[in-house]
């Protein structure tokens, strides 16, 4: 009799979980992933944004030796990489793992670097999707600062999800809203990224990313003027999400 398939195996994982810690907090279910056997061995992916403060002080207090990947795709914001390397001081961030692609992948996929003027997937692909790829390997699951309130292709979210049959995706802050990270924010008296005081809630890479006027969604300035809201190393099924799934009507909202 053939072994079963892994897919159906990770999915139940990745249920038990949600139904184990439906009603913890937020420090709770990142505590409690960071040593569950059933979640397995992580890392903390963190753009180091507007909103990254909150999970990365979080970590420096429960796990601080947990791995932190940033994926430097040499278009950010000098003002970004300043904040990446302040925080990585002030939280005594011990492994944290700045990664790149591959000169050769950008040699061949964007030579010139203006692939994002024409295909912005195809960028983010060969400077995010593909680099990240390579540092996960050896893990069995990763940690997002991710929340439903962020995008509609987020408002269903859950504490876990299982990222394209292959790893386990940890979102403790799920269910916080705007208020939360402000509040933690200011209670634990953390440095804010420095270009949310000049109109960036959300911060990308530099060519992508664009200031938000008053009364704007906090995401419109990320690939203003299309109907990108993913930058794609987050998957539902193998594929990128771009609006709510269609039983997310049917989740519990916090």
């Amino acid at each position: 009799m053939p072994l079963e398939a892994p897919f159906p195996a990770l999915d139940a994982r990745v249920a038990a979980l949600n139904g184990r810690y439906r009603h913890h907090s937020a420090t709770a279910v990142l505590e409690r992933a960071l040593n569950d056997p059933e979640v397995g061995h992580l890392a903390l992916v963190s753009s180091f944004g507007a909103e990254s403060v909150v999970l990365l002080h979080l970590v420096s207090v429960i796990a601080p030796g947990t791995p932190v990947i940033f994926i430097d795709t040499e278009m950010l914001f000098a003002e970004t990489l300043a904040y990446q390397r302040e925080l990585a001081a002030t939280l005594n961030l011990t492994d944290l793992r700045m990664i790149r692609a591959d000169r050769r992948d950008t040699a061949l996929g964007d030579p010139d670097g203006g692939l994002h003027r024409t295909d912005t997937d195809a960028c983010c692909h060969l400077r995010k999707v593909v680099p990240l790829e390579r540092a996960l390997k050896g893990f069995d699951g990763w940690i997002t600062g991710r929340k439903r309130y962020q995008a509609g292709s987020r408002a269903g979210l859950e504490f876990f999800e299982a990222e394209d049959c292959k790893r386990i995706k940890v979102n403790p802050l799920a269910h916080w809203g705007r208020e939360d990270i402000a509040d933690y924010i200011v209670n634990n008296r953390l440095p804010r990224h420095p270009l949310v005081a000049n109109g960036y809630p959300s911060i990308g890479c530099a060519p992508c990313t664009s200031a938000v006027k008053p009364g704007e969604d906090p995401r419109a300035g990320r690939w203003r003027g299309s109907e990108k809201d993913e930058c794609g190393i987050h998957f539902v099924n193998g594929r990128m999400v771009r609006g709510p799934s269609p039983q997310d009507d049917r989740r519990e909202v916090a």
